[in-house]
């Protein structure tokens, strides 16, 4: 039996933030014309504002040089990729997020890189050289930009400094984040800087020793980053990765404490809290990616994480990514919100629906929210479960709500994901999971990643309207109900029921 809802016109501000920021991988793959394309798609639907990613320092970019000329070292700073990257960004509607790294070989005092690419992540050797790079890199984007354009994008000092990014250790990140500081407040005080933007390894030691740091040292901070990901320890069989997952109210609980922390400080309470990257699987190589589970699973997070944190930026966008090499198949267990050759996956359409909800909050539990806006309805609701932890379908979420009318009939659509629908990994595997797609097999897939769609109208009682909701595990879907066009309408000769043969005109011949 379903369960009974009265939901109320009254609501309170739905602080979402799904649209905030989005991860990229690294910077150089922008060069690529499938990520562009990747992009444009992700930004007709979703219109995220910002996006974040590594090695803009590395050197598939191509910023720093260094060449011997009479008798000396010189540095050269090369902008030629730089521009192309932001001008196709800024193209789509989409500013960078700044972060600064890794070490540019010329700069780097060791040999220690991360990843297939090999961002190298040692301290500088020298640290005016450094300061200087960064100073030069945004006194050319102000100069190609302008400054009220630059002093829109975030800039995050390094990338996870508390595990294998950086080998510098937590007194070394004091001094890179104070040198950082100082070349980019010397280009323009108003340029926003945060960090450290660390994952979940010693995070109270990390933040309250860098906060006290900023404090005792009189250094600008202006938002906190961290990383939140909720995958167990992994499991790893040849091309793959496999976790299990943690409840996702781990992860909230996660921006929770880190908020309390910040609000223990004068320097940092109150100050916007950024999650600049977070997933499920921290590993681009996670089957879980692909999945209808880590859509729903998703949804849940991003139903409440706007009450702790001031934006959570999801890691990635695109499956053209390669931390971990070249990605091997079309479904490859990839970050991304899109498989290669442009192939939606079940996330993908999380995001958007998320992306369309209502500003008001009228409704929320654990697999559902109501929001609105004015003469407008979306409602979101999903159901998960995790296989793997031996756990058995829940039974299906069963609720019949009732909404105030808007004054008449009104016009409903339905998106609906699950193991049929928007599923392009269950085709790909139907199909024999084929390496290389063909035309016809890659135009399979992109129909097999859309929802199911219904509509349908409904009427006006006592005035409410009452809707029905049964969602089964492993499902998320996203109803939007709008007023029915009351403009009376002239069609002449127009009869709907001549269609069947039904009117009175049909029924005399």
């Amino acid at each position: 039996m379903s369960e009974r809802l009265e939901i109320k016109g009254q609501g309170v501000p739905f602080r979402n933030h799904t649209a905030y920021c989005v991860g990229t991988g690294r910077l150089g793959l922008a060069l690529q014309k499938e990520y562009q394309e990747h992009l444009e798609l992700v930004q007709k639907a979703i219109r995220f504002q910002y996006i974040r990613g590594h090695g803009l320092f590395c050197r598939d970019v191509g910023i720093y040089r260094e060449y011997e000329c009479g008798g000396r070292t010189v540095p050269f700073y090369n902008f030629t990729y730089l521009d192309r990257i932001f001008d196709s960004y800024l193209q789509q509607g989409i500013r960078p997020f700044l972060e600064l790294g890794f070490m540019p070989e010329e700069l780097a005092s060791g040999e220690q890189t991360i990843f297939y690419w090999k961002g190298n992540v040692t301290p500088p050797k020298d640290y005016e050289k450094w300061e200087e790079l960064i100073r030069q890199t945004l006194l050319h984007c102000v100069e190609r930009y302008g400054a009220e354009e630059v002093r829109n994008w975030p800039v995050e000092v390094w990338n996870e400094p508390n595990i294998g990014f950086w080998t510098g250790g937590l007194e070394g990140y004091f001094r890179l984040y104070e040198s950082s500081v100082r070349a980019v407040k010397s280009v323009d005080p108003q340029i926003q800087v945060g960090g450290p933007a660390i994952c979940g390894v010693e995070v109270e030691r990390w933040l309250t020793s860098f906060f006290l740091f900023c404090s005792e040292n009189f250094l600008p901070w202006v938002f906190a980053p961290r990383h939140c990901y909720t995958a167990n320890t992994p499991r790893n069989e040849g091309h793959y990765v496999y976790h299990t997952m943690r409840d996702p109210r781990v992860m909230l609980e996660e921006l929770r404490e880190t908020r309390e922390i910040m609000a223990r400080y004068p320097l940092t309470k109150g100050l916007p809290l950024h999650i600049t990257e977070f997933n499920s699987s921290y590993n681009p190589l996670c089957p879980v990616h692909d999945s209808v589970f880590n859509a729903a699973y998703l949804a849940r997070i991003l139903s409440e994480a706007g009450e702790y944190a001031d934006s959570y930026s999801y890691w990635t966008f695109s499956d053209v990514f390669e931390e971990c090499d070249v990605p091997k198949a079309p479904f490859a267990g990839g970050f991304g919100l899109v498989a290669l050759n442009g192939i939606k996956k079940p996330s993908f359409h999380v995001f958007r629906f998320f992306s369309q909800a209502g500003k008001t909050l009228l409704y929320r539990d654990e697999n559902m929210l109501v929001t609105a806006d004015r003469e407008r309805y979306v409602i979101l609701a999903w159901s998960f479960y995790d296989p793997r932890d031996g756990a058995q379908p829940p039974a299906s979420y069963e609720r019949e709500f009732f909404l105030p009318s808007f004054g008449g009939r009104a016009f409903f659509t339905e998106e609906r994901v699950n193991e049929h629908f928007g599923n392009p990994e269950q085709a790909w595997y139907d199909m024999g999971m084929p390496r290389s797609l063909t035309e016809k097999q890659a135009s399979v897939l992109k129909h097999a990643a859309e929802p199911a769609f219904t509509h349908g109208m409904l009427e006006e009682k006592d005035g409410k309207y009452s809707l029905s909701l049964s969602i089964k595990g492993n499902e998320f879907l996203m109803i939007e109900i709008v007023p029915r066009a009351t403009e009376p309408q002239e069609y002449l000769g127009f009869d709907r029921n001549e269609f069947y043969g039904l009117s009175d005109k049909c029924r005399q011949n």
